[in-house]
């Protein structure tokens, strides 16, 4: 009974992990926001996962979505990308999902996504500076002021690093990392019966 509940739990991380890889295929970039940034909702079934099963199995559903989307998409960033995607997945559900083990309320779930939204906000801000610009940079010969022209065509008033981050990275990452926690909020009460039942063998 014990290593068909841990098959089902791993079969549940899988799926869960797999479903992210497609929602990512679904991406779209925001309008006014940096062109280099796209929307997605992967963070759902992460969420979810890191709610129900705990937070490192959360980290294992992000790590498995990030695999299978390389599988599927292969890589054109020489896996910066796919680096930059698994941190700022681990920064938003970790919080979450320890805050929510600590005390299993709906008020500790919405205070540790509003945590993950923030740290993974601010690991956005980091990774985009010191890693992602950085390497496309260097990749296509490109010099900082090449970047700000390109968000200053979508929103004229990002004209500076400052005003990129400020008008751009954070809001766009609040933005995207709040609806995901907002549909997670909304949804996993009603389906994390079914999730359990499934994870426990029943």
């Amino acid at each position: 009974m014990k290593n068909n509940m841990s098959a089902k739990r791993l079969a549940l991380i899988g799926m869960l992990g797999a479903l992210g890889a497609i929602l990512m295929m679904f991406r779209f970039p925001i309008p006014f926001m940096p062109p280099f940034l796209s929307f997605d909702l992967a963070a759902i079934p992460e969420l979810i996962g890191a709610f129900a099963l705990g937070p490192v199995a959360g980290v294992l559903i992000v790590f498995i979505r990030v695999m299978v989307q390389m599988v599927i998409s292969g890589s054109n960033s020489m896996f910066t990308g796919e680096l930059q995607s698994f941190l700022l997945g681990v920064a938003l559900i970790l919080p979450a999902a320890l805050l929510y083990r600590h005390k299993k309320t709906r008020k500790e779930a919405l205070l540790g996504m509003i945590a993950g939204t923030l740290v993974s906000t601010f690991t956005a801000v980091l990774t985009n500076l010191y890693l992602i610009i950085p390497f496309y940079i260097a990749l296509y010969n490109m010099n900082m002021d090449e970047i700000i022209l390109s968000c200053s065509k979508v929103n004229p008033m990002m004209n500076s690093v400052t005003t990129m981050v400020i008008l751009g990275i954070v809001p766009f990452n609040l933005i995207k990392y709040g609806i995901n926690c907002l549909i997670t909020f909304a949804v996993y009460k009603k389906i994390s019966p079914m999730i359990h039942r499934f994870a426990n063998g029943q």
